[in-house]
């Protein structure tokens, strides 16, 4: 990390179906805040949604943040996974239930294709769930030649339901 380069915006998924998603999701993101290369910078509303890829599971809580970060994609991907163990979360079944998922959408203008980590996402662009709460935050964003706001609103949205709350609901105290 160094002082003198301009953080790079970074998108996060974030979603979790098992326990209290919600306050999982809280927790991962003031542990990223807290971060002396991350700044948590915008954080969209919660969206209860329909699970994608194995749908006999229950709902998803979804949001998506903005970080500032000094971090390389890989690195951040390591912070996250950190956070992720540290909420009980073990990779099982792929689309299964979570207690909490992070997911690196995008990362700057960054284009990675490794093993276990692709910047942007490959599938964001079909998910209501990523596309929504994106929109939400970044609308004039610009993605594989549009803008969020423009990819949010060809998408089916059938069962997305954004919650009441707006951004801050990570802030507040739970319980």
């Amino acid at each position: 990390m160094s002082g003198r380069n301009s953080p790079v915006a970074a998108y996060l998924g974030l979603g979790g179906n098992l326990g209290d998603p919600a306050a999982a999701m809280a927790t991962a993101l003031r542990r990223l805040d807290a971060h002396a290369a991350i700044t948590v910078a915008a954080v969209s509303s919660l969206y209860r949604t329909p699970p994608w890829g194995k749908t006999d599971q229950p709902d998803f809580l979804n949001a998506v943040a903005r970080l500032d970060t000094h971090l390389a994609p890989r690195a951040l991907l390591e912070a996250l996974l950190a956070v992720e163990r540290g909420l009980d979360r073990v990779r099982g079944e792929r689309w299964g239930p979570r207690p909490i998922d992070l997911d690196i959408l995008l990362h700057g203008t960054a284009t990675v294709a490794e093993p276990g980590l692709s910047v942007p996402h490959p599938r964001m662009l079909e998910r209501a769930f990523v596309l929504l709460p994106l929109a939400e935050i970044a609308p004039d964003l610009r993605v594989a030649g549009a803008a969020i706001a423009a990819h949010a609103a060809r998408v089916d949205a059938s069962g997305v339901v954004r919650l009441p709350g707006g951004g801050d609901w990570w802030r507040k105290k739970q319980g």
